[in-house]
């Protein structure tokens, strides 16, 4: 049997205990505020900042070595510095600046020194002039290569090297530094690919000037300085020539009061 209609017409009875909604306390219930929130702080590891700037990974960058000892850097030191910024350029340049210090040695500095100090004194001819200015010249720029491949040997060796030798203060702490995967990678390509190229450059270079050189030695050594001219002689003989019997026979007046030379 249905209910009848008054009954269905009344509101419900709301339950006993209703449960707050989530942002109605509930009555007789006190409300605890709750702590502030603790932003939790993540942790960092301190990295050197690049050249350029901007933070780098610390695997490729941080190390104990001094800045100025890394061999990176003292790549481009070298790099940038004169004369080894030569070996690196482009080939017509390096050679260029090579023959014009050559010939300002030679013209400045070979020909004065063959002039006055050289075979023949100050009365030298023209080829042994010539010979020794170049060989001067020849040899500064020599040198100079040489002081080159020092430098870039040095530089190469610490780059493809799995170690790096370094000061703290001074020559009595040195330490030695392991590269890491990352760093050991980076300058081997570094020097596999920029300094072995100009290394044998430099080695090319050196070989030319050395076989120049002793090319130049040797026709200064073997060439003979001009005969003296025969009024020179003051009318005697000339070794070589003919002999002193000849002459008697040919001009005995030359030598009436003189002893026999024989």
């Amino acid at each position: 049997m249905a209910a009848p209609l008054h009954l269905r017409l009344l509101p419900l009875p709301l339950p006993p205990n209703p449960s707050p909604g989530p942002g109605l306390p509930a009555s007789g219930a006190r409300r605890v505020p709750r702590p502030p929130r603790r932003h939790r702080h993540r942790r960092c590891l301190a990295t050197p900042p690049s050249r350029n700037g901007s933070s780098s990974s610390p695997e490729t960058e941080w190390c104990p070595v001094p800045p100025e000892q890394r061999p990176v850097n003292e790549y481009e030191a070298l790099a940038a510095s004169l004369p080894f910024s030569w070996a690196a350029g482009d080939l017509r340049v390096y050679c260029s600046r090579l023959a014009l210090t050559g010939a300002a040695v030679a013209l400045f500095v070979g020909l004065p020194v063959a002039a006055f100090g050289g075979r023949g004194g100050a009365g030298a001819d023209a080829l042994h002039l010539a010979l020794g200015a170049t060989g001067s010249g020849i040899l500064a720029v020599t040198l100079a290569v040489v002081r080159m491949y020092l430098g870039w040997a040095y530089v190469g060796n610490r780059l493809l090297s799995a170690t790096v030798e370094y000061e703290e203060t001074g020559w009595y702490d040195g330490q030695i530094w392991v590269k890491t995967p990352e760093v050991l990678a980076r300058d081997r390509l570094l020097g596999s690919f920029s300094v072995k190229p100009v290394l044998n450059r430099v080695k090319f270079t050196l070989v030319g000037l050395a076989g120049s050189l002793i090319l130049c030695i040797l026709l200064y050594v073997n060439t003979e300085n001009p005969k003296e001219p025969y009024g020179n002689t003051g009318g005697r003989a000339i070794p070589g020539v003919y002999s002193d019997t000849a002459a008697r026979s040919f001009e005995p007046d030359a030598f009436c009061g003189e002893p026999d030379l024989s």
